[in-house]
């Protein structure tokens, strides 16, 4: 306990340090991104700083025309890995071009804004730097926020009430079904359990659900095999457990992976941020059916409790009465549609996260949603079919290298008629078929001055950025 006191005195003198020095001696804006699988998380960072380090392409940023320079310098965390930014454009300029890795851990940039204010006042008081440092995290890190408010019991019960009926768990919850949990533990059963489950979560994932807590499991980085890692939800036992059981142990891994692994994330990481930006592949849900779909706005609910500080007294006391400023919510690969159809993808983004976006502007943070497209890898085109104009786009097939036109189907007009049978628990979606294919990143052909094409880009740094490049 009292080490506990101590190393909370000392992170908050550090805290309070670290805040003077910003304060008084530097402009410092911490960016936070995070989604969840395959959203571009990777490909957004990228874009964004070589579209603002060449900012032909970014007329919708008002502030653009104050940046005299813009550079990268090492972070100021020595502790957190470095996003390799060259790496990730190298890829995206490579013959053939490929995507970058998708995110695995924790890493952080700096992109440094020399920055002059127009008119007379502007001139007067001279130019300023303005430190961008831009944090990516797996998005899977931030549903653990759940946690931090569910014992194990509580989250046994909610993860196993939804795991039913779906085939990916199917093997897991037969096999859960068949353990005493009040049975003496033994270690080889808590493997088998916590590899049964990983393997649920994987499956989960890959069929377009985004319900997989805990999210270390699926990226465990240097956890991988300890005994943190080592539980699974499980059915009660009609009575209260003795001690040495298989389900005390499993909950005492639980609440270690709580104390140890989420609440140190939250500390050292996310109360820091200032703006945040959450990606969504929107359409790959959409693709993958109904039940994706409402997954998806569960889970956007859940995301937006971790800017909800005043509703969990563990998170109040983790941020230390900071909070976010503005959340962007930004439905990726907007550039598989026709822009005629981006307004309803929005629409739809927009009605997904409705009930978080009504929870964070309660608590004062500005919220905004929008299509995008980090880097813009098709073409648009309109061809006649049976006498009628068809909006198609191009691109680069991503599985054979072959180029192609897609028509991906029309997203309706209004978001209910996505969201209602999702919610009404439909499996599939009765009188439309939406199609999604992975397009490979086209070709980089740069003038001198412009970063690479996207859509929508500039209007997403203008919300996050935006008011302090004036």
């Amino acid at each position: 306990m009292l080490g506990r006191i101590a190393d909370g005195v000392s992170r908050g003198v550090e805290g309070i340090g670290a805040a003077i020095a910003e304060t008084f001696l530097e402009d410092v804006l911490r960016l936070g991104v995070t989604g969840l699988a395959r959203a571009g998380k990777t490909v957004f960072i990228t874009a964004l700083v070589a579209n603002l380090m060449d900012r032909g392409r970014m007329p919708q940023l008002a502030g653009v025309g104050n940046i005299r320079a813009a550079w990268l310098q090492p972070q100021p965390d020595m502790t957190l890995p470095r996003f390799d930014y060259e790496g990730h454009l190298a890829a995206l300029a490579a013959e053939p071009p490929r995507w970058p890795d998708s995110t695995r851990t924790v890493s952080e940039l700096r992109l440094s804004l020399r920055i002059q204010p127009a008119g007379f006042f502007g001139a007067l008081a001279g130019p300023r730097t303005l430190h961008l440092d831009i944090v990516d995290y797996p998005g899977e890190w931030l549903l653990d926020l759940g946690l931090l408010d569910r014992s194990y019991a509580r989250w046994s019960a909610e993860v196993l009430a939804r795991a039913a009926g779906r085939a990916h768990a199917a093997a897991y919850l037969g096999q859960a079904a068949a353990v005493d949990a009040a049975a003496a533990h033994d270690e080889g059963k808590a493997r088998a359990l916590a590899a049964a489950w990983t393997a649920a979560l994987a499956a989960a994932r890959a069929g377009g659900l985004l319900d997989c807590t805990p999210g270390r499991f699926l990226l465990p980085g240097e956890l991988a095999g300890s005994p943190v890692l080592t539980f699974a939800p499980l059915p009660a036992p009609p009575a209260p457990p003795p001690r040495a059981s298989l389900w005390r142990e499993l909950e005492r891994r639980y609440d270690a992976y709580v104390r140890k692994v989420v609440r140190p994330f939250f500390r050292d990481h996310f109360a820091r941020i200032d703006r945040q930006i959450v990606l969504v592949d929107v359409l790959g849900a959409i693709h993958a059916g109904p039940p994706a779909v409402e997954d998806l706005r569960r889970a956007m609910a859940d995301l937006l409790a971790a800017f909800r500080p005043g509703r969990n007294p563990w998170l109040s006391g983790l941020l230390r009465g900071r909070r976010i400023e503005r959340i962007l919510f930004a439905a990726t690969k907007a550039d598989h549609l026709h822009h005629r159809q981006h307004p309803q993808l929005a629409a739809i983004m927009e009605a997904l996260v409705r009930e978080a976006r009504e929870r964070a502007d309660f608590a004062g943070a500005r919220t905004a949603a929008m299509a995008i497209a980090a880097l813009r890898a098709t073409t648009e085109e309109t061809v006649t079919h049976a006498g009628r104009p068809l909006d198609m786009v191009r691109g680069t097939l991503l599985e054979t290298g072959r180029p192609a036109a897609l028509y991906p189907g029309a997203l309706p007009d209004g978001p209910a008629a996505l969201l209602a049978p999702a919610r009404a628990g439909a499996t599939r979606w009765l009188d439309a078929d939406y199609r999604l294919m992975a397009f490979a990143p086209a070709r980089l052909a740069l003038r001198p001055g412009e970063g690479p094409a996207h859509i929508r880009l500039d209007r997403a740094a203008e919300f996050l950025i935006g008011d302090r490049l004036g």
